[in-house]
This record gives C-alpha cells, sequence and structure tokens, in this order.
C-alpha cells in the first residue's frame, strides 16, 4: 500500500485569502492526501474547505519551526507556502530557516499559485 503523501499549508497573513481560495479550488486533490499547516492557516482552510488540516503553532510562535522539523523527518512530501515579498515578516529567520530546510532535504516548496497548482496536480497523478 502506498504511503499517503503529507502537505504543510502556511500563508502570511495578506496570503490568506489567496491559500483559502487555492484550497477550495483543490479540495477534491487536496483530499486525497494528509494536510498539515500552521496556526490560523491550518484553522481557516479547515473552516472554509471542511477539509482536516493538523493544526501547528503559529508561524511566528514556531510553528514554521515545527513544519521544517517534519521536513527534515521526511514527514512531510510537499509544502505550499504563499509568502508576501512585499510585506516585512517578524518571524523572517524562520521562514528563511524553512525555505533552507526544503532544499537541504528536496522537498518542493510552492510560493505561489501557479507552482502549487503544478505540483499539486504531479502528486494527484500518483494517488
Amino acid at each position: 500500500m502506498a504511503k499517503i503523501k503529507r502537505i504543510a499549508l502556511i500563508a502570511h497573513d495578506n496570503k490568506k485569502p489567496e491559500i483559502i481560495a487555492w484550497a477550495m479550488k483543490n479540495k477534491e486533490i487536496l483530499q486525497k492526501f494528509s494536510l498539515c499547516g500552521t496556526g490560523t492557516t491550518s484553522k481557516r482552510i479547515q473552516e472554509a474547505t471542511g477539509l482536516e488540516v493538523k493544526g501547528y503553532l503559529s508561524g511566528p510562535l514556531g510553528g514554521d519551526q515545527q513544519i521544517g522539523a517534519l521536513v527534515a523527518t521526511g514527514e512531510i512530501d510537499l509544502v505550499v507556502f504563499f509568502c508576501d515579498p512585499l510585506q516585512a515578516q517578524p518571524h523572517d529567520p524562520d521562514v528563511k530557516a524553512l525555505l533552507r530546510i526544503t532544499n537541504v532535504y528536496d522537498v518542493a516548496i510552492a510560493t505561489n499559485v501557479a507552482t502549487a497548482d503544478l505540483v499539486v496536480a504531479s502528486l494527484s497523478k500518483d494517488n
């Protein structure tokens, strides 16, 4: 039996409406995966879509690091992180650490809708 892939969903505050809309559009695909995410993002996606999304801490309170630890232990197959490039983030070192760890462990990370659509479409072919 194939392992169910796990996707982490994260979004900066100004990108939360965008990731919620993306999750709603891709609900049929996403329901085939085990989903997790940082604090408010996971809660808002779950409320809007009905998808089960395991929540971790808020990004600034350590959630980005929790997701990074899951990447490092092989428990995350894809990170969808809608970053806001136009807004300074007080937890920017944590964000950079998460981006770095996905590169270290060769885990795909989608930081915008176009990339997320391509990667999830590709993953859905495997399930």
